[in-house]
């Protein structure tokens, strides 16, 4: 673990981890529904944020395990570190933040996290940290427009009435006549269509909710199989 074990794990204000997150994530973006944030500090400098919040499709999520309350879980919607920290900080990082959870929001059971095997990776740091698999699908959701910006699709559906400078300074609903259509989206604006793959991962703070979970779990071999395998945006 080495000086994994110095790095200090603070509640940190959205403003801050926001500037960090544009500044080091792939995809340049803070996703608006994270709403705990947490600083990892080494040094006395800030050199990681792991961002929580509610899932953008909550209603769903939640189907995923029986019996999970309302504000029974949370989503890891954004990570982010510098080049600063040791080898095996992430994993520490998310174990810490986990434990902090956990002790402060008991009625939290279980965390979700999704990597994007289209543009960054399949999630070698879940599998480090001891989240269960649970889906691997074919992503066709992102595309990329031709200031080179990506987006997801959930975020015109989400905000279908905002005006995005990539549809040029125009809303989804503008561009479809009030329908959410995300082909039409694609069609009008000559964005390409990036292909890949999606993993679902699953953390479990309360073990008994591992029972209830309402899918198969994956074995981590299913990865390779499926050509789904990612590290740092290069297939392998």
């Amino acid at each position: 673990m080495g000086r994994a074990k110095e790095i200090e794990i603070k509640v940190i204000p959205s403003k801050i981890a926001n500037a960090f997150i544009k500044k080091h994530h792939y995809s340049g973006k803070v996703v608006n529904n994270s709403t705990l944030h947490f600083g990892a500090f080494l040094d006395k400098k800030l050199h990681g944020v792991l961002s929580y919040g509610n899932s953008l499709d909550k209603s769903k999520i939640i189907q995923l395990v029986e019996d999970t309350e309302w504000n029974g879980f949370l989503e890891l919607n954004r990570m982010a570190f510098d080049d600063y920290l040791p080898r095996n900080a992430e994993s520490y990082c998310i174990s810490q933040t986990i434990k902090l959870i956990k002790k402060n929001a008991p009625q939290i059971k279980w965390i979700i996290s999704f990597a994007d095997a289209t543009q960054c990776g399949d999630g070698t740091i879940y599998r480090a940290s001891n989240f269960v698999l649970t889906d691997i699908k074919e992503n066709h959701n992102l595309a990329r427009f031709k200031n080179g910006e990506v987006y997801h699709k959930m975020t015109f559906e989400s905000n279908p009435t905002k005006k995005f400078s990539v549809l040029g300074n125009k809303s989804a609903y503008d561009i479809t006549g009030g329908s959410y259509n995300f082909k039409k989206i694609i069609e009008v604006t000559g964005a390409e269509i990036l292909t890949g793959f999606q993993l679902r991962y699953i953390y479990f703070i309360d073990k008994q909710y591992r029972k209830k979970l309402t899918v198969p779990e994956i074995p981590f071999s299913e990865i390779k199989k499926r050509g789904a395998q990612m590290y740092k945006g290069e297939k392998y």
